[in-house]
């Protein structure tokens, strides 16, 4: 793996693969084998990292990007994983050529690696010629990760399980985020293994949300039962949320899975913006991004925007 991704005319097939963000996540109970079960919304955010692969003889993951250096060596790297594990449910070898573009914070709670990971399984089943079944595809897509699966998927959704059940939400309106990462990575192991970790209800709802204000108020009757913990390994947390909350345009604030990134929603992008240029005065070490609420990926597929994040 290296860090010299290049735009070479040999990349057959492009994609980009959305920042995903938990809008709130209740534990709702625990499995025998300890892993949590989940009720969640998820839906995406339009920052995103860029994929391309295309035909070689051997797999290989060229790197660039902002967050390069912050990714996992190549034996635990999730796009390489999912391309051996394709190519084995497939019957096939391995045989690519990849670039990331990583624009995304590592190890973040915004699911860079599941929806990096979610790409290459697309651009590559293409690459290969395989034809797997959705339920086939998703399968193979948790056994990579819990986030894997609705990245696949590319629409906002309920999720439960420990992130195999996959509901359609409903109708999210337009409106402006901003994400915010104090520049701490936190290991989503490391967050569930805290005693502050919360316990709730389900809690879904299935109207559509006819504004950014009423998907406020929803939200504001829910939570993310990570918060807590998170911010015990990263105090930081709090000053983020802190600084969202105390703008009058801030419709909602909240950490988005394990953190540390937390998102503030807003009722446009112009808000959105000018909210990410204030924030930014005094906090040279916060990674802010100014963007909108996605709740079908295809929406934003190919749109070429220049990323908004520093």
């Amino acid at each position: 793996m290296t860090a010299t991704a290049d735009a070479a005319t040999d990349f057959t097939r492009r994609a980009i693969a959305p920042a995903k963000l938990n809008l709130y996540l209740h534990i709702v109970g625990r499995r025998a084998d300890g892993y949590h079960l989940l009720d969640s919304l998820i839906a995406f955010a339009a920052v995103h990292d860029r994929l391309a692969v295309g035909p070689a003889e051997q797999l290989t993951l060229d790197v660039g990007g902002p967050f390069a250096p912050s990714l996992a060596p190549e034996a635990d790297n999730l796009v390489l994983r999912a391309a051996r594990r394709l190519a084995q449910a497939g019957g096939v070898q391995p045989r690519a050529r990849i670039s990331l573009e990583k624009r995304l914070p590592v190890a973040a709670g915004i699911g860079g690696g599941s929806a990096d990971a979610a790409a290459a399984l697309r651009l590559l089943a293409d690459l290969w010629r395989l034809r797997p079944a959705a339920g086939d595809l998703a399968a193979l897509a948790l056994e990579l990760g819990a986030d894997v699966p609705v990245c696949l998927g590319g629409q906002a959704a309920f999720v439960g399980g420990i992130g195999e059940e996959i509901t359609a939400a409903p109708a999210l309106p337009p409106a402006g985020l901003v994400l915010i990462n104090p520049g701490r990575p936190v290991a989503t192991q490391d967050v569930f293994a805290r005693p502050e970790v919360g316990r709730s209800d389900p809690c879904r709802f299935d109207a559509p949300c006819p504004d950014a204000e009423a998907l406020a108020e929803l939200l504001r009757q829910r939570r993310n039962d990570l918060a807590a913990a998170a911010a015990g390994l990263v105090p930081e947390i709090g000053a983020v949320l802190d600084a969202l909350s105390d703008r009058d345009d801030c419709l909602f604030a909240a950490l988005s899975g394990s953190g540390a990134t937390c998102f503030g929603l807003f009722r446009g992008e112009e808000d959105a913006r000018r909210a990410a240029n204030d924030l930014r005065g005094g906090n040279a070490d916060w990674w802010i991004a100014a963007t909108r609420l996605v709740g079908d990926c295809a929406m934003i597929e190919g749109a070429g925007e220049p990323s908004p994040e520093r």
